[in-house]
């Protein structure tokens, strides 16, 4: 029957997509967050003489693959690696300049890593005889407690982006593809303004540096805008589902925002190392709480990607003017063919 019936036919093909989505999200969804486990998450014992080298040796081999374990001699150099985010927590133990076992952490990088490691430190410290002291030297700022309030800015961004891919390849598609870059700097100027403003005065996620997280928005969601409508040039109807892959399905499950990579499988973790979610996510991170240490390397992660889609929106360009070059050309060489059947219909 639908091969009988082309209308039919055509709404079946394009109901592809959509299925296609929901099969994506699922596989990158659960794929990303059903199952957070800690691999090789770093933490650190801090003590002095055997007893400590013995305790984190024996917490190690307890611990398998799931911590990288580590030994630090005092605790201002604990907090020290806390704030350059070489470890995701310290344990203090009794005796070493405590009364009780205390556990250092720094939220503002990961609030679920950090009940990660409470869960593995809280039964350590009981074992030890005293109730497990918490402090975070790195916390987030009120307003944002989880902070999980950057995510869901990545989030308003993303979709402000790859929404306006849309727009901008198909109702665009009539505009040479200059014009079509021109639009895309404007876009990506406003998408980023409005989630500055989102940052800022609205719900006070950034309560310094807001220029500088507009920045790394407009990098962001320019290298979005870029790439997307660079590919509606070659993907036509199924730009839509590209984009979707490229920056929600592989991004928002490998940025960072909810489970950093110690706390994933391989493959999402692999990719937080150089998509351009993590860039944004890590780098505002950086910037708003750990002293802009890192910064510089997530914003040449956002530069490379912004710097990849001027290339492929300039391969889509010269795509363009090749076909309609060939068209010219094929034009060109009917019309003789047409001018010599007029003569012979006239005769």
């Amino acid at each position: 029957m639908p091969a009988r019936n082309p209308a039919l036919r055509h709404v079946l093909t394009h109901l592809l997509t959509p299925l296609l989505m929901c099969v994506g999200m699922g596989l990158a969804y659960l794929g990303a967050f059903a199952h957070p486990e800690p691999h090789q998450l770093p933490v650190a014992v801090v003590g002095s003489g055997a007893e400590a080298k013995v305790f984190a040796q024996t917490l190690k081999d307890k611990a398998g693959d799931a911590l990288d374990v580590r030994t630090l001699d005092d605790r201002t150099t604990a907090v020290d690696q806390l704030r350059t985010r070489d470890i995701d927590g310290a344990y203090v133990l009794a005796g070493q300049g405590a009364g009780r076992p205390e556990l250092i952490v720094a939220s503002a990088g990961s609030d679920t890593t950090v009940s990660v490691v409470e869960k593995v430190f809280t039964p350590v410290a009981a074992q030890q005889g005293g109730p497990l002291k918490v402090t975070d030297v790195v916390p987030t700022v009120d307003d944002d407690p989880t902070g999980q309030g950057l995510f869901f800015l990545l989030v308003a961004l993303s979709i402000g982006s790859y929404a306006s891919v849309a727009v901008l390849g198909g109702a665009g598609a009539a505009l040479r593809m200059p014009t079509r870059a021109c639009l895309v700097v404007g876009v990506s100027a406003v998408v980023s303004l409005i989630g500055a403003a989102f940052a800022g005065p609205m719900f006070h996620l950034a309560h310094a540096h807001l220029w500088g997280l507009w920045g790394m928005a407009w990098l962001y969601s320019a290298g979005i805008l870029f790439i997307g409508v660079g590919l509606h040039t070659f993907l036509k109807r199924w730009t839509t589902l590209g984009v979707m892959v490229l920056f929600v399905m592989l991004n928002f499950t490998s940025s960072g925002g909810i489970f950093r990579p110690e706390l994933q499988n391989g493959f999402f973790g692999g990719l937080h190392t150089f998509w351009n979610g993590a860039g944004f996510v890590e780098g505002a991170r950086s910037l708003l709480y750990f002293d802009q240490y890192g910064l510089a390397r997530y914003v040449w992660t956002l530069t490379a990607w912004l710097v990849a889609g001027l290339v492929v929106i300039g391969v889509a360009g010269l795509a363009e003017r090749r076909q309609e070059r060939a068209l010219r050309d094929a034009a060109v060489a009917q019309s003789p063919v047409e001018e010599e059947l007029e003569e012979a219909v006239g005769v």
